[in-house]
């Protein structure tokens, strides 16, 4: 009979991640999720902005670039402890190709971890035994708040960065039909004073654009599910919490033509429009709120993603991949 006690069966990991704890940033959101599920898988969990002194059996190092650092130390003195690394979008459209960085730690990754599976085709065939994909997970919103009756209103959800392209939705809503009701609501933090101007004076002079700020998540999730559609205009992404948390919750998505969108929704998906096609987009806005059968094929399309977007498949999909290294 084994004299191992459940201490030594749980296993000790490290996750790094660049975000400030605690912070609404997108890293930061993403590296509680982990904790809280892999605890809840029975591990004994830490975040850090840095490697810790300490016995780890694992390293999830969250940003190849902003955590080459940590994956280099953890491989020092954690020699023959594994290390998986979660590329972000960043990573993913910014810094493998012009980055060492980016490459020394994918190099050290016993494990590639991806958000969406069309990613995959941009990492070099040498990684490709390395990578596994897990979707993010999301809550259906309960009690579901009432849609709005005066207005139709649409989200925009994301943190104010020029690579989200925030301000599409606002630039698109000047132009709809004066018998439209659409109204944008857009939620989130402004990394840069310039970018917070902007949404300022579009709120001024657009009657059909309000800018909330920053909301804690709870917050957001209520507003995403009272709205009637959400737009994710994005030049890139990684692997959006916002889609998920859309598709769970059965709100139409119209969404920028990218490898995250294409890797989540489909080439066809009936809702997407080019990166920055503002003509589209208002068309697409015009038509969402025209058309109640519209929308409804928009939700229809997603129903096959639902159930990879449970946090079940998700908790077993991390069990599997720890799994992998004989814990």
């Amino acid at each position: 009979m084994s004299s191992r006690t459940y201490e030594d069966l749980k296993i000790r990991i490290l996750i790094v991640t660049p975000a400030e704890q605690g912070s609404l940033l997108g890293n930061s959101v993403t590296a509680g999720r982990w904790r809280d599920l892999l605890v809840k898988l029975g591990h004994d969990v830490t975040v850090a902005g840095k490697c810790l002194d300490g016995a780890f059996d694992l390293l999830i190092a969250l940003h190849a670039r902003k955590s080459h650092r940590a994956a280099i130390q953890f491989h020092k003195f954690h020699s023959g402890k594994p290390i998986i690394v979660a590329m972000t979008g960043t990573d993913l459209h910014c810094d493998l190709e012009s980055s060492n960085k980016v490459k020394e730690t994918l190099n050290l990754a016993d494990r590639i971890l991806l958000l969406e599976p069309k990613a995959r085709v941009k990492l070099a065939g040498k990684f490709q035994k390395k990578i596994r994909v897990i979707y993010q997970s999301a809550s259906v919103v309960k009690p579901r708040p009432k849609p709005l009756t005066r207005w139709f209103e649409i989200t925009v959800i994301g943190h104010l960065r020029s690579v989200k392209d925030p301000f599409r939705t606002a630039y698109a809503a000047m132009d709809l039909p004066v018998d439209s009701r659409i109204r944008v609501v857009q939620i989130g933090r402004s990394l840069d004073r310039s970018m917070e101007q902007t949404a300022r004076s579009l709120a001024e002079r657009n009657p059909r654009y309000k800018f909330l700020g920053p909301l804690s998540h709870l917050q957001t999730q209520r507003r995403l599910a009272r709205s009637r559609v959400t737009v994710l205009s994005s030049k890139s992404e990684g692997g959006p919490a916002v889609l998920s948390e859309a598709i769970v919750n059965s709100i139409p998505v119209l969404a920028s033509r990218i490898d995250a969108t294409e890797g989540m929704l489909g080439k066809t998906y009936a809702g997407m429009f080019n990166v920055g096609d503002t003509q589209h987009l208002t068309e697409l806005l015009y038509q969402s709120e025209k058309d109640g059968a519209f929308r409804q094929l928009l939700v229809n399309s997603t129903r096959s993603m639902k159930s990879k977007l449970r946090l079940a498949f998700e908790s077993s999909a991390w069990e599997n991949l720890i799994g992998e290294f004989g814990f």
